[in-house]
């Protein structure tokens, strides 16, 4: 099953800065994360890994597909 990082948080219960807290970075990075703005580092993803017993291809860090405009 994929889940967003938004949906996640919100199967746990937790508020934004709940989650950013538990995973270890700012709010803002957090909401970055969940808007796909950025991706998390290394330590973020282990984290989010090891705290929710989730697997790493389980997780969908960006909503926003990149497509290579040179293809028809």
């Amino acid at each position: 099953m994929k889940l967003t990082l938004k949906a996640l948080r919100v199967n746990y219960g937790l508020t934004q800065r709940e989650m950013s807290h538990i995973v270890g970075c700012s709010i803002e990075s957090w909401r970055n994360y969940e808007n796909g703005i950025t991706v998390p580092n290394n330590k973020v993803v282990e984290k989010i890994i090891t705290t929710f017993k989730v697997n790493y291809n389980d997780i969908i860090f960006s909503r926003r597909l990149r497509l290579n405009s040179s293809l028809t």
